[in-house]
Formats: structure tokens, sequence, C-alpha cells
């Protein structure tokens, strides 16, 4: 009973490892691509008219 257990924990430690990666990854991707698209902005900026 216990061995079935400590798999089952295994495997589910091993995985929330593996969704945290993913999650840090896709963080400082779209970061990136936030900070490209607001230097776009502030690049044109004199070309916007209210």
């Amino acid at each position: 009973m216990n061995e079935k257990v400590y798999k089952t924990m295994k495997t589910v430690g091993a995985w929330n490892i593996v969704f945290g990666v993913f999650l840090i990854v896709a963080g400082v991707t779209i970061g990136v691509i936030q900070l490209v698209h607001g230097g776009k902005l502030l690049k044109e900026k004199k070309e916007i008219l209210f």
C-alpha cells in the first residue's frame, strides 16, 4: 500500500516540476513580447494623433 502512495506522489511531484518550468518559460516569453511591443509603441508615439 505504501509503495503505491509513494509512486503516486513521485509522479505528481514530477508533473508539478514540469508544469512549473513550463509556466516560467511562458511567463518569460510573454514578458519579452510585451517589452518588444511596448518599445514599438514608444518609438511610434510621435505619429499617434488624438
